[in-house]
């Protein structure tokens, strides 16, 4: 025990002067050297949670002897047999979970003190000197150790005025995480109306003459936590500043992403995090377009087969060309091939695609890949009903070369996905979905280079239930969105737009944008991309719009 430590310590609050430490999970003691190295008040040696033994706990107690540094172990309980130990081992004190009840804390008192006044066993280790001064430490441990209650539950909130009654604690820390969870707020650091109760906490514990401590979230919060009178504030735990600082400079070079959530297996792409406002380097030279089925030309490509571009050069797209094509009864359209890759999925009756023969007929949301260069063909097989498709082309003029070679024809099965290398078909009801940051989206990605290695764009479905949005955000790349059903509303960099019925918005690269759903009915839209993967760069919301403000006044 570091007697004049604990007297500074005690003394800081005393002036009202914020004692500030970090919170420590990694096994290295030299985690605790830097703390004391750069005049930390106190650091915390997490003994609940972690991975942390014995060993570990005593190397950061020996790194912080003869400083004025106050080390403190959090126990994974309250439990005589544990405080003995890491008070015997040096520690100035500890702090104990889940404090509910004043009798608990006098209990946790009565684990920190020599008897009479408690039960605390005198061991020969270092607090002693090794046996060499019982009588000097014991003579002065009761009145110097520190004791720190944590509140982390809802049920300490009718009791803590008691709890302040109790003799011997000085300060009380709170756990927002663990409060968050017994509030109903599982996952949140502080869930509706728990930042509103620790502060009403926090002015009782201070009316009691007694002070308050937490862990900061960030540089602002520490500001705050400060401001609003928590005098014991953490800067943070080690392992989370550590991050703090990696996410930092990942997103100086746009590389940050959130971790995978689950130590299986990762699942899918990482979830970038929002930058603070467009990379410099990807200024937008167009405008959005947003185009209807109305105002679109009407274009015969056969008898009984109309196509109405929504996206290509005539709207400013680059490598990019999407649109609807319409199928009359038993329509056709005759072999070809392209000189990129083209996507086709039904939005209404059937079609009959044809590949080198492979014949696959498809439905509603079934989507088929054709990559360059591979012979084609399209027929309505209904006789009665038009058939509707929404169609992409990696090229922003589209171009189509008619083939007379005649190919054997072989019926595929119902759930034939396509041949490897060659075409590939997304059948709606078994594609594989995937989550957005928000719950209420929901994907299949029809084609990308993960996907179809060699194509050059990259493209999806997407259905949003009401209230499910994107983040702001934009791409290195045009994009092609059109909303099939239902309502959405497209907001690019402030600008508002209502798009339904197959309205599309050609947004160019760099332009901040994204879709909600803000109807009480489902939406589903059709995305493409002129790029490889599905790869957006999400901007803090924020920041974006003015950030696109500024760069209006500046051109």
């Amino acid at each position: 025990m570091k007697t004049q430590a604990l007297k500074r310590f005690r003394a800081k609050l005393a002036e009202g002067e914020a004692v500030c430490g970090l919170w420590v999970t990694l096994e290295s003691a030299t985690i605790t050297e830097m703390a004391v190295a750069l005049g930390l008040d106190w650091v915390v040696i997490d003994a609940e949670h972690g991975h942390l033994d014995w060993k570990d706990i005593n190397e950061h107690i020996r790194a912080g002897l003869r400083s004025d540094t106050v080390v403190l172990v959090r126990l994974a309980e309250r439990s005589t047999s544990l405080t003995k130990r890491a008070l015997d081992i040096g520690a100035d004190g500890i702090v104990i979970p889940w404090m509910e009840t004043a009798e608990e804390l006098r209990e946790a008192v009565r684990d920190c003190r020599y008897p009479p006044e408690g039960r605390r066993g005198i061991g020969g280790e270092r607090a002693t000197v090794w046996g060499q001064c019982f009588a000097e430490h014991t003579s002065e441990a009761n009145e110097n150790v520190l004791v720190v209650p944590l509140i982390e539950s809802v049920g300490a909130i009718p009791n803590v005025a008691e709890m302040c009654k109790v003799d011997g604690v000085d300060v009380f820390f709170f756990g927002p995480a663990d409060f968050s969870a017994t509030a109903g707020f599982r996952g949140q650091w502080e869930g509706p109306g728990v930042a509103e109760q620790i502060l009403n906490l926090k002015d009782t514990i201070k009316s009691s003459g007694k002070h308050c401590g937490l862990l900061a979230t960030s540089i602002e919060n520490l500001h705050e936590r400060i401001e609003q009178g928590f005098r014991m504030p953490g800067l943070g735990a080690d392992t989370g500043l550590l991050c703090r600082s990696l996410h930092q400079s990942l997103q100086a070079i746009n590389r940050d992403h959130q971790p995978a959530t689950s130590l299986d297996p990762r699942d899918g792409r990482p979830i970038r995090l929002p930058l603070s406002r467009p990379p410099e380097h990807m200024q937008p030279d167009r405008d959005e377009v947003i185009t209807t089925l109305e105002n679109s030309d009407s274009i015969e490509l056969q008898s009984g087969v109309i196509f109405r571009p929504l996206v290509g050069e005539f709207n400013t797209a680059r490598h990019l060309t999407t649109g609807i094509v319409s199928f009359d009864p038993h329509a056709h359209l005759d072999c070809h091939t392209h000189p990129c890759s083209e996507s086709i999925t039904v939005l209404n009756g059937q079609i009959e695609v044809t590949v080198e023969g492979r014949e696959y007929r498809l439905g509603p949301l079934d989507n088929i890949v054709i990559p360059r260069w591979l012979p084609h063909k399209a027929r309505n097989p209904d006789s009665a009903n038009t058939s509707r498709l929404h169609i992409a082309l990696a090229m922003s003029v589209p171009e189509r070369e008619l083939v007379s070679r005649e190919f054997s024809v072989t019926e595929m099965p119902p759930d034939s996905i396509g041949l490897p290398g060659a075409e590939r078909v997304n059948r709606f009801e078994s594609a594989p979905r995937s989550f957005g940051v928000d719950p209420g989206a929901e994907f299949i990605d029809f084609f990308n280079a993960e996907l179809i290695p060699g194509i050059e764009m990259s493209g999806g479905f997407a259905r949003f239930q009401p209230g499910g949005r994107l983040p702001a955000h934009l791409h290195d790349f045009d994009e092609s969105i059109c909303i099939t059903v239902g309502q959405a509303n497209c907001l690019v960099e402030g600008r508002r737009y209502s798009l339904n019925e197959c309205a599309t918005a050609m947004v160019p690269r760099g332009r901040v944008h994204y879709f909600v759903n803000d109807s009480s009915k489902t939406m589903d839209m059709i995305w493409v991309y002129a790029g490889p993967m599905p790869e957006r760069i999400v901007i803090d919301e924020a920041g974006s719009t003015e950030s696109q403000t500024a760069r209006s006044s500046d051109q």
